[in-house]
């Protein structure tokens, strides 16, 4: 959307208002936009652990893709607030897997594009990718490496004609299972001692000879698309190198700040719902002649909910702009922006389960049936913990920048 905004300073940001006036605005959009296309679907794709395609091309058609991207390259940014917004409006129609294949596709594949690809790359496959047409994904963790990103074993040599085939597996990875093309991290023997100046990130079409893919099925995020991806002789040529050789591992760190950011948004939300679906039931119930609302013990620990959900909201909120300190395209955040994120993931990510756990419990024996939306709430923020970096590597994260 492309709005104008003095740049943010950390002194003067926590003073500052986050959005501007044309924010809200594109906030009222993007609310009408899912209570439109998407939430009166949930239900449905759901139960079919499944949603359509097609969805993707209404949302870049819509330009909800494009925040973060250039003009040029058919964005309408760059714009990393207007994208907050719209990760927090999707959240809101309560569907973890639909939220997160299509954050995957914006967040994730085509960000890697546009920060590190030639222009004939993004010609290829960002432009088409904002609009819809095509569906990206991100490859990095492996059966045997998650967090460990400098462990990853899948691996690609050069041939003399400049060619690389690429060997190797990749698990957990969303859209996986039906994505058009692949931003994947491999090892490329450069020669350096170190594990992390061997990784290199290539770009892989989904109809590759040697490519397979297939779905997994998960606790959570039903309908989301996350596969497991084999890599067997995959040839490509040089041309769908993304990024410098042995530069892998440091284009992935740059872009977790951004993810981490992204989940920790929506987990807030996540968790705001929640406490609503657990508030709006627990007035509904009666117990002993009175709603249960009224007891005390619930009363209390919807305060305490509340409570830890406003601070959830400030410290993310506060991470956005250390992100956007530099401008709100993101493009020269904040030294201590990395620690700022990972406090703001390891946070709400526990949060939105921890309230989501309550409101299952509010339910009762209802909260445990499938047919109830707080079991769904439950399973979808199981995740969170866990993916993008998990509790220990966040704490991990913190602590080094303590000098620890």
């Amino acid at each position: 959307m492309g709005v104008d905004l003095s740049p943010i300073t950390a002194e003067s940001s926590s003073a500052l208002p986050l959005y501007a006036p044309e924010h809200d605005t594109f906030r009222e959009s993007a609310r009408r936009f899912v209570e439109r296309e998407i939430a009166p679907h949930v239900d449905e794709w759901e139960a079919a652990e499944d949603f359509p395609r097609e969805l993707f091309r209404t949302v870049g058609e819509a330009g909800f893709f494009g925040m973060k991207f250039a003009e040029r390259w058919g964005g309408s940014g760059p714009d990393h607030l207007a994208q907050a917004i719209w990760i927090e409006e999707l959240a809101r129609a309560g569907t973890g897997g639909v939220a997160a294949d299509l954050g995957a596709h914006s967040d994730l594949a085509c960000l890697y594009v546009s920060n590190f690809g030639t222009d004939d790359q993004l010609e290829r496959w960002l432009v088409p990718a904002l609009r819809g047409e095509i569906i990206g994904a991100l490859g990095v963790t492996e059966p045997g490496a998650g967090s460990d990103v400098a462990g990853l074993q899948t691996r690609a040599v050069q041939e003399a004609n400049g060619d690389w085939v690429i060997d190797g597996a990749k698990v957990f990875i969303t859209n996986g299972s039906w994505a058009d093309f692949y931003v994947i991290a491999a090892k490329v023997d450069t020669g350096a001692e170190r594990e992390h100046d061997k990784l290199t990130l290539f770009i892989v079409d989904a109809d590759a000879p040697g490519f397979e893919r297939k779905r997994m099925k998960m606790l959570g995020w039903r309908t989301s698309h996350t596969g497991e991806l084999t890599f067997n002789s995959v040839r490509i040529p040089d041309e769908q190198r993304l990024g410098g050789v042995g530069r892998g591992f440091y284009a992935i760190m740059q872009n977790f700040a951004w993810e981490r950011q992204s989940m920790a948004l929506g987990a807030v939300v996540a968790a705001e719902k929640a406490l609503e679906l657990a508030i709006a039931y627990a007035k509904e119930r009666e117990a002993f002649g009175r709603p249960i609302a009224k007891f005390q013990v619930w009363r209390h620990r919807f305060a305490d909910m509340n409570t830890q959900i406003a601070v959830g909201r400030a410290i993310t909120e506060h991470a956005l702009r250390m992100f956007c300190a530099g401008g709100v395209d993101g493009s020269a955040p904040h030294p201590d922006t990395l620690r700022e994120v990972a406090m703001a993931k390891l946070i709400t990510q526990r949060l939105a389960f921890d309230v989501a756990d309550e409101c299952v419990q509010i339910h009762g024996g209802a909260g445990y049936m499938m047919e109830y939306a707080a079991q769904r709430i439950w399973r979808d923020a199981r995740l969170g913990p866990i993916g993008g970096g998990t509790d220990e590597i966040m704490r991990e994260i913190i602590a080094k920048t303590y000098g620890l």
